[in-house]
């Protein structure tokens, strides 16, 4: 072995070493690091409340905390590693002030829709990255250099890979892409950033920093293997981004295959580095290890994912790669390498950089641990990946509060302050950045995006494409305007779960499409405004339609197309509860079986449409578990098993299914299934109580509204027997075709035509329930909504047991008593009571409106 350590330590412009500059300067660079690695954490943590925000916490990590550590590091290692004038304070200041606006503003247009401010960012970005590329070019020229030089060829390769990234991202941010071009052109965007941008300086880096990190001499192959690995990773990596964007599959494959052997070239030559002395820092040495682990099963996973599936289906299986490669290599790489830099750079003398050094591997152990365990976790299929992701996300926490704690202290003794220009962008940057978070928390804003209208001129027909997204049950854009007489072509692309269509008023229509599927609808020279939406039951009424609007049309445009629903608009009104049903009708049995023995109880719901006599002489269309809505009512014991075999029968609709009952993560056994899928949806009963279950698919307003909804019991320990049992699951009722605008729009407004109790208004009244005088009886009570609750009363009797969501507020050697179980929606318990003498006992929601309008019925009794 040969050669020795590598000097940190950049020179001034003057030859001389000035520590103190260096450290105030790095002290700035990682306020903004440790600033944008909080925002990503935030985002990371927020991705159920906050609309894509899993994009914003891969871009706030990746474009925010790793961009300004990699400029401000390539910058710093070339310096010494050339033995170069340092650049202009004032211009390194300016440049690196410049890339983290341009990333505030980026971040900002995507998020809010605003194209201009995406492209100015865009523009900014491209311009600070190629300076800063100018920057390590002109490093180069008269400066002494290194046997290490070669190590800045890779940041250079780098800068010019972020180049390419950021126009990749703009042409996809923008739309500019294309459908055809589009999954090809995100897969070449994705490469040649986490590939290029963050693979090839942290490979560079390593073969200076790794031995330094283990505190042993240099190879003297060093040099020589630094360069071969430079040329094969980076032609490997231009082989790829080249034909992903051009849709060569095999081509992009035998480019990661270079890029792989390159890698390999660098690990072995990191490998045979260790040697059996205690590194300088074994917690920067084993986060830097396991990090190149993780680049090399990512990269040879991926290439399997492009070898086995065509780039427009492997969109999934390389996205699935991402949490993985950004945790267990880009972050767990920043976490060591700054964990031996930072003292370097901002300490002073020896003891205090072992001081700050010490205060950053505090629980290394522990979190390496953690990290590790996620990023497994989130690599393996199956449920865990949110538990993995909670685990990576509090081992870089940690990191990051211990960050902030060596830069605190840093700071106290650096003279002179932090320069206000760099601390002004820092603040600005990450207030914007917050200001995202903030303002666009708890949603979407409900705002329409517009689709600017492009014209003809000079007499000609112009042709205008627009690109179309169906996701989150909305089109987007929303509207789009056009000059009268542009031939207008529409790109529609399904980006949601769900299958989806897209039907252009007296026009074309797309077929159902799958996730990722897309389709060109031509709708010719537009003379006069037109609508466009979804056709599935519920879709249009949601929100899922687009306005195409003719600029300077003096009409305005109005939901007056016909879907067929419109007619029965108000066939639910003028209810006669006093009517008959009709022959052959049957209530609901409301009696409730005593709990099935064993353990483990194994059922089948099938979702359906069916016809229902929903109140006397009305027959309505609901959307059904097993065939009736409510659904089964289920019940068990604390501890008991259940496993629901969902079966979708419903042609063309997609459903789910959410058990109250049960503890687990959603994402699988409450997804979303087609016509004819099946899934098993397990789960224990842990907890006792009168529980809900629903459909777990968008809108959940309809879904719940039409009648897919029923109820669990599960009984609480020694619950006493009683004569008699009954279940009851109050709902409202909402006549017409399901999914049609006049339906949907009584959903959103609370006014339904009826309430009633098991899913048909006033059925009780006409077959009511029957005990004897002196039995003693349990109503157990669900409120299905989707809106309303209930105040569930018997007339003439006393409650004198209550239960309520899991608990008894009210027992029989109380001296008290009840007159109400009052439920929220999706709330559930039971009452008790023992029924004095024969008689007629109505049993209502005390809301009057509710009762009056079908929410009510009879127990009768005799002796």
């Amino acid at each position: 072995m040969t050669g020795k350590p590598v000097d940190l330590a950049p020179p001034t412009r003057h030859g001389g070493y000035r520590p103190s500059g260096v450290k105030a300067r790095h002290l700035r660079a990682h306020v903004l690091v440790a600033g944008w690695l909080a925002l990503a954490l935030a985002a990371a943590f927020a991705q159920r409340s906050l609309p894509i925000a899993r994009w914003l916490a891969i871009h706030l990590f990746l474009l925010g905390a790793a961009t300004t550590a990699i400029v401000i590091w390539s910058e710093h290692f070339a310096t010494a590693l050339l033995h170069a004038r340092r650049p202009d304070e004032r211009w390194s200041t300016a440049r690196l002030a410049a890339v983290n606006v341009a990333v505030a503003g980026l971040l900002t247009g995507v998020w809010a829709d605003l194209p201009l401010l995406t492209g100015a960012a865009c523009a900014l970005l491209v311009a600070a990255v190629a300076a800063h590329l100018v920057v390590l070019v002109r490093m180069g020229r008269g400066a002494l250099g290194g046997r290490l030089a070669p190590v800045v060829g890779y940041y250079r390769a780098a800068t010019a890979a972020l180049l390419g990234g950021a126009v990749l991202g703009w042409l996809l941010a923008s739309g500019h892409a294309g459908t055809g071009a589009y999954a090809g052109l995100r897969l070449a965007h994705v490469h040649i950033t986490l590939l290029g941008w963050i693979g090839l300086p942290v490979l560079g880096t390593l073969f200076m920093l790794w031995p330094t990190v283990l505190g042993v001499r240099m190879s003297e192959r060093t040099t020589r293997t630094a360069r071969r690995v430079l040329a094969v990773t980076g032609t490997g990596l231009l082989v790829t981004v080249v034909a992903l964007a051009a849709g060569w599959r095999w081509a992009a494959v035998a480019g990661l295959a270079g890029y792989a052997a390159g890698l390999a070239l660098a690990v072995e030559l990191f490998a045979r580095t260790v040697r059996g002395r205690s590194p300088v820092s074994a917690a920067a040495a084993w986060m830097l290890g396991a990090s190149v682990g993780w680049l090399c099963v990512g990269v040879v996973v991926d290439a399997g994912v492009l070898a086995a599936r065509p780039p427009a289906e492997a969109q999934d299986g390389v996205g699935s790669l991402i949490p993985v490669l950004l945790l267990g290599f880009v972050a767990q790489v920043l976490i060591g390498a700054l964990t031996y830099l930072l003292p370097v750079v901002i300490g002073g003398a020896p003891k205090e950089r072992a001081a700050l050094r010490a205060v950053l591997e505090r629980g290394w152990t522990v979190r390496l641990a953690l990290l590790n365990a996620g990023v497994a976790l989130l690599a393996l299929p199956g449920p865990l990946d949110t538990a993995g992701l909670v685990a990576a996300v509090l081992a870089g926490a940690a990191f990051l509060a211990l960050t902030v704690t060596v830069l605190v202290r840093g700071a106290r003794d650096v003279r002179p302050a932090p320069r206000p220009v760099l601390l002004g962008t820092a603040a600005g940057a990450l207030v914007t950045a917050l200001a995202v978070l903030v303002a666009n928390s708890g949603g979407d804003t409900g705002g329409s995006s517009v689709a600017a209208g492009g014209g003809s001129g000079g007499g000609t027909t112009a042709t205008r494409t627009v690109e179309v997204t169906l996701a989150s049950m909305r089109v987007r854009p929303s509207r789009i305007e056009v000059t009268a007489g542009t031939a207008l072509r529409l790109e529609v692309t399904n980006d949601d779960a769900q299958r989806h269509d897209l039907k252009v008023d007296d026009g074309p229509a797309t077929p159902l499409l799958s996730r990722g599927q897309s389709r060109t609808l031509d709708l010719g020279p537009v003379t006069e405004d037109r609508q466009a939406w979804c056709t599935l039951p519920g879709h249009r009424a949601a929100g899922m339609t687009l306005d195409i609007v003719v600029t300077g049309s003096t009409e305005g445009h109005t939901d007056g197309h016909s879907d067929g629903h419109a007619a029965l608009a108000d066939s639910g009104t003028g209810l006669d509860l006093s009517a008959e049903f009709t022959g052959g009708w049957q209530a609901r049995d409301a009696e409730l079986a005593p709990a099935p023995g064993g353990t483990v109880h194994q059922v089948t719901l099938r979702a359906a449409h069916t016809d229902v006599e929903v109140a006397p002489g009305v027959t309505q269309q609901m959307w059904t578990f097993g065939g009736t809505a409510p659904g089964p009512t289920l019940r068990g014991k604390v501890g008991d098993v259940f496993e629901v075999t969902l079966v979708n029968d419903d042609e063309g609709m997609g459903h789910g299914i959410d058990f109250h009952a049960g503890s687990l993560a959603p994402d699988r056994p409450m997804r979303t299934i087609q016509s004819g899928e099946s899934l098993v949806y397990r789960f224990r009963a842990e907890r006792a109580g009168a529980w809900l279950y629903h459909c777990s698919t968008a809108p959940m307003l309809q879904h719940i509204g039409n009648g897919m909804y029923g109820a669990v019991v599960i009984d609480p320990p020694d619950l006493p027997k009683v004569d008699h049992e009954y279940v009851l699951v109050s709902s409202e009722l909402y006549l017409g075709t399901p999914g049609s605008t006049a339906q949907v729009t009584k959903m959103r407004e609370g006014t339904p035509d009826a309430w009633a109790f098991n899913g048909i208004a006033a059925q009780y009244g006409k077959a009511p329930l029957k005990v004897r005088a002196g039995e003693r009886a349990r109503f157990w009570v669900v409120a299905a909504g989707p809106t309303d609750g209930v105040a569930f009363h018997v007339v003439g009797t006393v409650f004198d047991t209550v239960y309520k969501e899991g608990a008894y507020s009210l027992k029989p050697d109380q001296p008290g008593g009840a007159q109400v179980l009052d439920l929220a929606p999706a709330q559930g318990g039971f009452v008790e009571t023992t029924f004095p003498e024969a008689g007629h006992y109505s049993f209502v929601d005390h809301d009057m409106r509710h009762a009056e309008s079908g929410a009510h019925g009879v127990v009768e009794v005799s002796r």
